[in-house]
């Protein structure tokens, strides 16, 4: 494969800072919240998690392209869920013998929008010092002016509520209901494959519902436990999540949520959630388990947290789990109820993977509670 010379394109943000580069993806103009990801691989995985909806992706490194894309076992969702993505070198070139085709040819048949030829370092640091904020990218217009009047046009993610969007639609189930020792009802917020995957290799017969599922819909199926998923937007705009939880957790079943399911929980327990200067997104970020008293290396895409301080007062909350980079809340359980959630992925598919024993925890707790 021969690479093809794109055209130039233009990267503007919402501050009214200009870089230009070249198109990669389809030839276009795409705009929503930029923010950064310092993992070194698992790109195809960046690009179809639910979380990332309605975000501008910068891949921190230097190559991306170059080990091509493989539908099999590395889409975390049906379809690419990113807005567009900036880079520094682009690969339309691939070379892993199982790579199912090109990233370019995979962004032009999902009609994403990119830019390379970008010094990404720049890029962060600006958006590190000044916070995230919307941006805009464009190979079809190079008129900074007039990309900058159509930025403003872009709501901000603070304040939207995107779960609904990429939730599923119908309910479906994920295990095998003959040989599964019990049932998890997962709340789809904008749920990830591995999730499921994780869930279902340790025995659990998932039914995956809609994000606005009322919860007696969700209760009659009689469930062992409740999941709640990870997924896009601001958690404090989401009221019909947290009520859904709320009345999970009276049931006293075993309940667990990662990353925006952890703070739909912190909501629930009457901990609120505040917008983050820039996020935690990469697969290098270590927490502290405040209960073995070990470290992990972790996977993390979240742009919003719970107050630290309201966890600490709060008499029905423990913190577990903590940000050895910045302190922020990684983790907490419910003292009252048999409740758990992380801020991080433990399913952390490509990697690392030391955090995946928080799903035996949570099939222990629900072994434990049928007792």
């Amino acid at each position: 494969m021969k690479q093809v010379q794109q055209p130039a394109a233009l990267l503007v943000l919402k501050d009214g800072s200009v870089f230009k580069g070249t198109a990669l993806g389809k030839i276009g103009t795409a705009g929503g919240e930029i923010c950064f990801n310092t993992g070194m691989t698992g790109y195809q995985e960046i690009y179809t998690d639910p979380s990332y909806y309605g975000q501008v992706i910068v891949n921190t490194t230097s190559h991306i392209g170059n080990y091509g894309i493989q539908y099999r076992d590395e889409e975390e969702s049906g379809s690419v869920k990113i807005r567009g993505m900036v880079c520094n070198f682009f690969s339309q070139i691939h070379s892993r013998h199982t790579a199912d085709e090109s990233l370019q040819d995979y962004f032009e048949k999902a009609n994403i929008v990119g830019i390379s030829g970008i010094d990404t370092r720049q890029v962060v640091r600006h958006i590190r010092d000044k916070g995230v904020m919307n941006c805009i990218i464009s190979s079809e217009i190079l008129d900074p002016a007039v990309l900058l009047d159509r930025l403003h046009r872009i709501p901000d993610m603070e304040g939207l509520e995107l779960s609904s969007e990429v939730s599923t639609k119908t309910i479906y189930e994920v295990g095998d209901p003959n040989q599964s020792a019990f049932k998890v009802a997962v709340l789809d917020l904008g749920i990830k494959k591995s999730i499921l995957n994780n869930l279902a290799g340790r025995g659990a017969h998932c039914r995956v519902f809609p994000a606005k599922t009322p919860f007696e819909e969700i209760n009659a199926w009689s469930p062992d436990g409740y999941f709640i998923s990870n997924g896009p937007g601001d958690p404090a705009a989401m009221p019909y999540a947290v009520e859904t939880v709320k009345q999970a957790l009276e049931t006293d079943k075993p309940l667990f949520g990662i990353c925006l399911g952890h703070q739909i929980l912190s909501l629930a327990s009457g901990i609120n959630t505040y917008k983050m200067h820039n996020g935690h997104r990469g697969l290098n970020h270590p927490v502290k388990n405040l209960i073995t008293g070990r470290c992990e290396v972790t996977s993390q895409n979240h742009g919003f947290a719970v107050i630290a301080d309201q966890v600490m007062e709060n008499r029905d909350v423990e913190l577990t789990h903590v940000n050895l980079n910045d302190k922020t809340i990684e983790g907490i359980r419910r003292k009252d109820r048999p409740a758990f959630s992380v801020q991080y992925h433990p399913e952390a598919s490509p990697g690392p993977h030391d955090s995946r024993y928080l799903f035996d925890d949570f099939v222990k707790l629900i072994e434990s509670e049928a007792k």
